[in-house]
């Protein structure tokens, strides 16, 4: 059987030294593989990036990430990734892997993704160059999502984001920030290329469970959702990652 760890909005800064690390403590015992959903670091610094390879040291699963909007903070993004992946963490921009595990192959296309709203409320590339900018950052994550799903080759294929592909995972947050936790045109990508499940954090207050437009099924976890460490999807339960399992709860930061 095929078993994900998945988890977002982690925010590991000065201050998480060993309080991260419990939680993932018998993570192999029920997953195969960690995804973590960006926002792996509380102000994008390299040092909050090395606290965090301490908190997931012998955590005996690969672990594959993307980041957030909160790991670009201090404008070091390529410090950051250095130390993560010198640390084993695989950071997907735009990429994708593929893990075998529980005698299959799982495959992983990441990007951070942006915003720009939703059918109906959604902003357009017209006008001002700043507006064409921000929509044209949405359209470019959204290409490359969808050219990493289509390059996988494997049983189960996952898009892994930070911000949410649908509205449904956002119940719970004020609809006028909307537009800044993500995009239809991610879901466009997801239904296109194709994908059993789309997972993604950012969005603290919203709801855990949505689908896509062309039937994906979505899942919110960044860790104030899910309340804890992080969910387990079992693949052999069900194929398209309904089935959910609890891990323990987060250790307090």
């Amino acid at each position: 059987m095929t078993r994900i760890a998945a988890v977002g909005d982690i925010h590991v800064g000065p201050d998480s030294a060993g309080q991260v690390a419990p939680g993932f403590r018998h993570l192999a015992e029920r997953a195969d593989a960690l995804l973590i959903a960006g926002d792996l670091t509380r102000r994008g610094t390299p040092q909050e990036a090395e606290i965090l390879l301490g908190e997931l040291d012998g955590v005996g699963v690969p672990v594959v990430a993307v980041l957030g909007n909160h790991d670009f903070h201090a404008d070091a993004v390529d410090e950051v990734v250095a130390v993560l992946e010198g640390g084993g963490v695989q950071v997907l921009d735009g990429t994708s892997t593929v893990i075998e595990a529980g005698g299959g192959t799982l495959g992983v296309a990441g990007v951070k993704g942006f915003g720009g709203g939703f059918a109906g409320a959604c902003a357009t590339a017209f006008g001002e160059p700043l507006m064409k900018q921000f929509v044209g950052e949405t359209e470019r994550e959204a290409a490359k999502l969808r050219a990493a799903l289509e390059g996988l080759d494997a049983d189960h294929r996952i898009a892994l984001l930070h911000f949410s592909p649908v509205e449904e995972t956002l119940a719970g947050e004020r609809p006028e920030i909307y537009p800044f936790l993500g995009s239809h045109l991610l879901a466009e990508a997801v239904d296109t290329a194709g994908a059993d499940l789309a997972l993604h954090g950012h969005a603290h207050h919203g709801s855990e469970r949505g689908v896509t437009p062309g039937g994906t099924r979505v899942r919110n976890v960044a860790q104030p959702v899910i309340g804890h460490a992080y969910r387990v999807y079992d693949f052999a339960a069900h194929p398209d990652g309904a089935a959910t399992r609890p891990a323990p709860r987060a250790a307090t930061r």
